[in-house]
C-alpha cells in the first residue's frame, strides 16, 4: 500500500499522542494538528479502511501493527533528521520544519545511508 504524506502525518501524530495520553481521540488529533474535527473524521475513516488504525466503541484510536510500522518509520526519520540538522547549526524551528518535509520524500536507501554515515562519523546530535 502506498500511503500519502497526510496519512503519514496523522499516523505520526497518533503515535506521539499515544506516548503522552492514556488514550487518543479525534479531538486530541484535531487539537494537536490544529485541524477541524470534521477533517480528522474523514482521515480516520480512510486510515481505518486501509487497516492502519482501529477505533473502538468509545472513540479511542489505536494504531494497528501496520499503522504502527508506518508511524514508527516517519517518527524515526523526523527525530533523526531534525536532530542532525540542529547538530549542523540549523535553529530548531527551521530544522523541525525541514525534517517534516524531508521525512516524507527521502527514500529508505538514502535515509539508511545518511543515518549510517552520521552514526559512524560520531556526530553528536540532540
Amino acid at each position: 500500500m502506498t500511503i500519502n504524506k497526510s496519512a503519514e502525518d496523522y499516523l505520526e501524530t497518533i503515535l506521539i499522542l499515544s506516548k503522552r495520553l492514556p488514550v487518543v481521540r479525534s479531538v486530541d488529533i484535531a487539537s494537536e494538528m490544529n485541524f477541524k474535527k470534521s477533517s480528522i473524521s474523514v482521515a480516520m475513516k480512510h486510515l481505518r479502511e486501509n487497516g492502519c488504525i482501529i477505533v473502538n466503541e468509545s472513540g479511542f484510536i489505536y494504531l494497528t501493527e501496520k499503522g504502527h510500522a508506518i508511524a514508527d518509520m516517519i517518527y524515526e526519520r523526523h527525530t533523526f533528521l531534525a536532530g542532525w540538522l540542529m547538530a549542523l547549526g540549523i535553529d530548531e524551528t527551521t530544522a523541525t520544519a525541514d525534517a517534516c518535509r524531508m521525512e516524507h520524500v527521502i527514500s529508505p536507501k538514502s535515509f539508511a545511508a545518511i543515518k549510517k554515515y552520521v552514526t559512524e562519523s560520531g556526530i553528536k546530535y540532540p
